[in-house]
């Protein structure tokens, strides 16, 4: 047996062979079977877009709530009530 290099005797070949290229009008459609790429977003990933995606902070509302919370006056019944409501109506949409 003679061995003459570790690319064989057709030399180096590709592990997935190319595929060939392709293009697609506007209005053309494009069939099953396809060739087609796939992007696959983590759940960390998704949730890193969603915080990018939150409004800025109203630092003059914040401050506003955080005076009435050491005053006392913050926490009302009708906001409490409010505020459970839209919990449970959070928890019953999960």
């Amino acid at each position: 047996m003679e061995v003459y290099g570790a690319g064989g005797a057709q030399g180096p070949q590709p592990i997935y062979p190319r595929l060939a290229a392709f293009s697609v009008d506007a209005g053309q459609t494009v069939h099953a079977g396809t060739p087609r790429d796939q992007v696959e977003i983590s759940p960390l990933g998704q949730m890193l877009d969603g915080i990018s995606r939150l409004p800025e902070i109203r630092h003059e509302k914040v401050e506003e709530i955080r005076r009435q919370i050491v005053a006392g006056t913050y926490e009302t019944p009708d906001k409490m009530e409010l505020a459970l409501e839209r919990l449970l109506d959070e928890l019953h949409g999960w």
